[in-house]
């Protein structure tokens, strides 16, 4: 089976599970509340744990990049601080719910902006804020939902996105829309630029699933060559707009640290030189996931094989 196939059938499966494991866990928290679905997720995270094997090695394989990229040994995997990177995962599916449901105030967030973006996202022109699958997206989201009181588009590789949107409405969500980016068409673009002239936000994540029929570009991620997606930095050069970097951690006391991070006024390229423009912004972006993941070492959600090598798998 060719390396495209598969790519394709984990998105497909990764996108059939997001959305019934949403549906299942909404139900489920508003029938029996948080605390009585705690321990009923955390069963099925243990399952998951015990029987993906493939989540499993791919947890151990990030932990020990991470270490030996830190030179801290004391972040190298053990078989507990992988289960403790599962637990994590379900500890944000919890935290997900309680931003769609309204229950997230702005008291719980600190908003760490030195730059003060914060100030200049109202402009008179939308930007672009890439995030990653590292802590809680959804708390960036709220964000816009109840503290600036604008429109969050969030660009998704998924068919299902009318679907999250009618479950998210139903949540309350409603400054926040997903956008399926799958191709990046005229239609698309189209819209991506109206929305960016009235003044929209557009949210991307920067290290999975490949936009544009796939294209990605492999630049150095925690010591070893691994593949990210061209979308965001190919967008923000078609599209003429700011990127910004939004990034949100869980901190031990349970509260948020959500942090806006200035990257780049503009991404330009000319015909000649775009691979090497595009490979520029994806290595700084390879380097700034590095640095915020040994801030919230256990809360990396991308439990697939990020390097696509067979070494490491010692879980």
């Amino acid at each position: 089976m060719s390396t495209e196939t598969d790519k394709k059938h984990w998105a497909d499966r990764e996108e059939r599970g997001s959305f019934w494991l949403m549906k299942f866990t909404a139900l489920c928290a508003k029938v029996l509340g948080r605390r009585l679905l705690s321990p009923l997720l955390y069963g099925i995270v243990l399952y998951f744990f015990l029987f993906g094997r493939s989540a499993r090695k791919s947890a151990w394989q990030y932990q020990q990049r991470l270490a030996d990229w830190s030179g801290n040994s004391e972040l190298r995997p053990t078989h507990w601080r992988v289960f403790g990177q599962f637990m994590a995962f379900a500890d944000s599916m919890l935290d997900k719910l309680d931003v769609w449901n309204g229950k997230l105030r702005l008291e719980q967030i600190e908003i760490i902006d030195p730059a003060l973006l914060r100030t200049q996202l109202r402009g008179a022109r939308g930007q672009m804020l890439v995030g990653a699958h590292l802590g809680n997206l959804e708390v960036c989201r709220a964000l816009a939902e109840i503290g600036e009181k604008v429109t969050m588009n969030v660009l998704v590789h998924t068919k299902h996105a009318e679907q999250f949107n009618r479950l998210l409405g139903e949540a309350g969500a409603t400054n926040l829309r997903l956008i399926q980016v799958s191709e990046l068409d005229p239609v698309i673009m189209l819209q991506l630029h109206e929305r960016l002239e009235r003044g929209e936000w557009l949210a991307i994540a920067g290290d999975r699933v490949p936009l544009h029929g796939g294209r990605s570009v492999t630049v150095d991620f925690l010591g070893h060559p691994a593949a990210f997606p061209q979308g965001p930095w190919l967008l923000a050069g078609l599209l003429k707009c700011k990127i910004n970097l939004l990034l949100c951690l869980k901190k031990p006391t349970g509260d948020y640290r959500l942090t806006l991070e200035p990257f780049t006024e503009a991404v330009v390229w000319k015909r000649s030189d775009r691979e090497q423009v595009i490979h520029q912004w994806a290595s700084r972006y390879a380097e700034r996931l590095g640095h915020y993941c040994l801030e919230a070492p256990q809360q990396w959600f991308n439990f697939y094989p990020f390097w696509k090598t067979d070494d490491d798998a010692n879980a």
